[in-house]
């Protein structure tokens, strides 16, 4: 499978410079082909193919005096950026066609855009100097912080700047089936919450970070300041970075955790089952900014990638599972509960279930996996006979019916 190993450049200020240079002509190449498919489509031609696009916007554009400066950058950053355009259009076709979920149509890039991108492929004859630097063609050596060692030889490079003003390259590197991890017996279902972000079948609970609610007091003065910056000035756009700055550290915050926590679960697990959840619903309740800081997609998407690279399996299970309402002792439904009822007990076998847990097992059921369910049983208590079976009477008799008996003492 194909990875994306990234890694963060320090450019000098002449390389800021030409990268700048080499984002702003891929943009302009961009827009350019959107807007000549776009006049195409208004006026009933033909779909202009890439090749026809690549000669009349980047081969004749140079020689023009008003695209000159094309020629400033490499020629195949200018062609993948029109390969970044029929991917886009793919993707909204195949949208159409019901082949992926609904976007829109393609949309220009503008020069304000905080974060921008430029991707070399082999063709570039970009190369890593024996110095460690990435030598990319009209921009130079750029000084690589090298955080590992890259499994394979790469294929493309994509040098990327954030809204934080950073700069990373990303590699794209082959893996092979040498990664696959020796199997084991440990079968999991997790269930994924807020109080607890991720509760195990076997009862272990991992604690929700909370790195938002967490870094909420320095965003709020950091968003106050930028919001008392003068629009167009030099002090708002530091502003707006230091606000960028901070929000990227949240996230850089949680994408660790995700992925220590993903890289423990596929490491020591065959099978991992979890909900598919709704996730695109809850965030338009009240519990929308705890959904986003939780970040449960991010995390499922890393778990099911690994699972494919280490030879794991990854089951989901629909989002309509009771998991919450079955015993997971005896397998009766007990009804829908709301949320502040942590631990309950089951009215048929007795079973006081953690909440959590009992779901968590519940969906390893429901994946079809192993698994125990002595740590959802917290103890056995003694259950009264129903309502309908403690007596002739299931409801409460009332003074006529007492008075027609003839019981005294009513």
């Amino acid at each position: 499978m194909q990875l994306r190993y990234s890694f963060r450049l320090y450019p000098s200020a002449g390389q800021r410079m030409a990268l700048a240079r080499a984002f702003g002509c891929a943009q302009v190449v961009y827009n350019d082909a959107l807007r000549a498919r776009e006049t195409a489509r208004s006026e009933g031609l033909p779909f202009p193919k890439t090749g026809d696009l690549s000669k009349r916007l980047i081969t004749e554009a140079k020689n023009s005096p008003e695209r000159a400066w094309l020629g400033d950058v490499s020629a195949v950053v200018l062609q993948q950026s029109l390969r970044d355009l029929d991917t886009a259009y793919r993707n909204f076709f195949d949208s159409l066609k019901g082949k992926r979920p609904r976007m829109g149509a393609p949309r220009y890039k503008s020069r304000k855009d905080t974060r921008q991108s430029v991707r070399f492929t082999a063709n570039a004859r970009w190369s890593i100097t024996p110095g460690q630097k990435l030598r990319l063609p009209k921009i130079g050596d750029l000084k690589v912080k090298w955080s590992r060692t890259l499994p394979s030889t790469p294929s493309t490079v994509t040098v990327v700047t954030d809204s934080a003003g950073r700069y990373f390259a990303s590699f794209v590197v082959e893996t092979g089936p040498e990664e696959v991890l020796p199997e084991v017996a440990p079968e999991v279902g997790i269930d994924l919450g807020l109080g607890h972000f991720a509760v195990l079948s076997d009862g272990a609970k991992v604690d929700s970070p909370r790195f938002l609610r967490r870094a909420e007091k320095r965003l709020k003065k950091a968003q106050r300041d930028l919001s008392r910056k003068k629009k167009g000035s030099s002090n708002r756009n530091k502003a707006r970075i230091k606000v960028a700055r901070a929000h990227a550290k949240v996230a850089d915050a949680r994408r660790e955790f995700h992925h220590r926590l993903s890289a423990q679960l596929i490491r020591e697990n065959q099978a991992i089952a979890v909900e598919d959840l709704a996730v695109k619903g809850l965030t338009r309740t009240r519990l929308a900014k705890s959904v986003h800081d939780a970040g449960w997609s991010a995390f499922v998407n890393m778990l099911a990638y690994k699972a494919a690279r280490y030879g794991r399996v990854l089951i989901r299970i629909g989002r309509f599972e009771p998991t919450s309402q079955v015993c997971s002792q005896c397998g009766v439904k007990d009804g829908p509960k709301p949320l502040h009822v942590r631990v309950w007990t089951c009215g048929a076998c007795g079973a006081v279930l953690d909440r959590d847990i009992n779901a968590a097992i519940n969906i390893a059921k429901a994946a079809g996996l192993a698994v125990t369910a002595c740590r959802a049983q917290v103890r056995r208590t003694s259950v009264p006979a129903p309502r309908s079976e403690a007596g002739t009477h299931p409801k409460r008799p009332t003074r006529l019916a007492w008075e027609q008996a003839g019981i005294p003492g009513f």
